[in-house]
This record gives C-alpha cells, structure tokens and sequence, in this order.
C-alpha cells in the first residue's frame, strides 16, 4: 500500500484520462468508479479540435455530476498557442485541479500558479504538475520546492512516463528498469516537500497480468496511485493502491496500543507478537486515514 502526503484530502487511487474532445467520455466519467478523472485538453486532443474541447470540457465541469471524484482539466502547455485561454477558461470552471503538462523548472511553476491566479481561480484549486521531460528531472527537487513559496498552488506531480521514455530515447520494459532513476527522483522530491505523486499510464490495455504487477511495483515504490487510459484499468488499480483489511485491522491496533495511558512515552510496543515503534504509529495512522477516506467515497459512489 503506497504512501498518502500530509495534504492530500481524498484518495487518488485510480486517475482515469479522459478525451476532451469526446463529449460522450466526459459523460461516462461520471458514472466509473475512478477516484480522479483528468479531462483533457492536450494529448488526447487534436490541434483544430483545440478550442471545441476546451469549450465542451469546461461546459461538462460547470454542469457538475461527478460526485465525490477529484475533477482536473489537464491544459495545454502555457508555450504553447493554447495554453493560456485553457488555463483561464479552466480557472472559470471551478475544478479540483488544473494540471499543467511539460513543466521543466521551478520558474514555470511560478508562471503557471501566477497563470490560475490572475484567471481569478478560487485559493482551492490547485495546480498539478506533469514530470515528463529531461529537464524536468533534472530540476525535481526545485520543481517541489516551488509549493512551499507563499501563494504557490503546485500540489500534485503526475508521471508522464510516455514523454519520459520518448525523450530520453529509453525503452519501457515491463521492470521499467530505464525509467527507474526518473520515478525515484520524482518520488523523493514530491515527499520531500510534502506533495501528491501519481504514476504513470500503463500502455498495453489487454495485459491484465502485466498491468496488475506494475502497479504492485508502483503501490510498493511509494506512489499515491496511477494514471489511467482504460475504464477495464480501474478495479484492479483500486484494489491495489488501497490498504488490505489486514493492514488496516493491524494499524488500528497499533494506534490503540500507542493510545493507552499505561503506554504513554513508550517508544517500542509489542504488537499482535510484532515490534511496533513510534514510527510504526505513524504509518499506522496514515494506513487508516487512507482507508476511512476510501470508505467514505465508495459509500457515496452507491
């Protein structure tokens, strides 16, 4: 069971992609079980279909109808000829995120933040990240850092892992062994400063096997949850990013056991026949934290 930052509020699990441009995908989305649905704007979206998408995309977020789901509009990058009206129009449109594609250094981050600000974007939505270029990389730690400055909206970094491999000319094995120093410098530095990371798209749909063992690997690595291109992706991503029943029955007791006034400054506990020391407790808390908010939003998706 991955890791939970300190700010993340509902889980990220499963984060389903959505075309833009496909008025009918945007309706589905609000009936699958995806934690989080990215719109979007970029990709998915051809250029002359740029300014219908964004239209539609915006229409859809207003109307409202996706429930407890998270609600990110992915824009265009601010370089490109669309990427400031995206972020404006997104901005208008209330969603839980605008995610902001090929940021490569902290002063990017600062122009997309100050981007949504002026847009007039409520202080609540935040700013998502995509890690998918060389540079990018190379600057994650100040990519980070740049949340903690006054005003900065960056919550979130989002594995562009298909970019990755096509910039840096790696092949995407099923270890994903060539991509591994770009996961791992992503992943220290969105703890280090306290932010979300998700993992990237797991590209051969009808591989349930192969789909199922990286997102072992990406729960166990630490990632939050993972990118999806496929409604037939979902379930298993959400039963593996979530905490088993044992984990949670076991954290609940660990919290107990710290809890009791007998235990009170005690640094090591015995623990159903384990050692359990204050970090343990830690972890025990987040495991549950996790658990009650995935409790929650499924109560409200029946």
């Amino acid at each position: 069971m991955a890791g939970t930052a300190n700010n993340r509020a509902k889980p990220l699990r499963s984060v389903l992609y959505m075309p833009g441009s496909n008025a009918r995908a945007l309706e589905k989305a609000k009936t699958l079980k995806a934690d989080a649905v990215i719109l979007d704007l970029e990709d998915a979206v051809a250029p002359d279909a740029k300014e219908e998408a964004r239209a539609q995309v915006c229409a859809a977020v207003q109307e409202g109808g996706y429930g407890k789901r998270e609600v990110i509009i992915r824009v265009n990058s601010v370089r490109s000829p669309w990427g400031e009206d995206d972020i404006k129009a997104a901005a208008a449109a209330l969603p839980d995120a605008i995610l902001v594609p090929k940021v490569n250094d902290a002063s990017e981050v600062g122009q997309a933040s100050n981007l949504i600000d002026t847009a007039g974007a409520p202080e609540g939505i935040k700013m998502w990240a995509m890690m998918e270029t060389p540079l990018a990389m190379l600057n994650a730690k100040e990519i980070a850092a740049a949340s903690v400055e006054d005003g900065c909206r960056l919550s979130c970094f989002v594995m562009g892992t298909n970019d990755i491999a096509k910039e840096i000319f790696c092949e995407q094995t099923e270890d994903r062994a060539p991509l591994m120093a770009c996961l791992q410098l992503s992943l220290l530095a969105a703890r280090a400063y306290g932010l979300n990371i998700l993992d990237g798209v797991y590209n051969d749909i009808g591989n349930e096997a192969g789909f199922r063992a990286v997102c072992h690997q990406g729960s166990d690595m630490g990632f939050d949850g993972k990118t999806l291109i496929h409604p037939s992706q979902l379930a298993p991503c959400n039963e593996i990013f979530a905490p088993t029943a044992d984990e949670v029955d076991w954290s609940r007791k660990v919290i107990a056991e710290f809890e009791k006034s007998e235990n009170k400054g005690k640094g090591v506990l015995k623990v159903d026949g384990k050692m359990a020391e204050i970090l343990h407790a830690d972890i025990a808390r987040r495991v549950v934290a996790v658990a009650d908010a995935i409790a929650e939003l499924e109560a409200a998706s029946e």
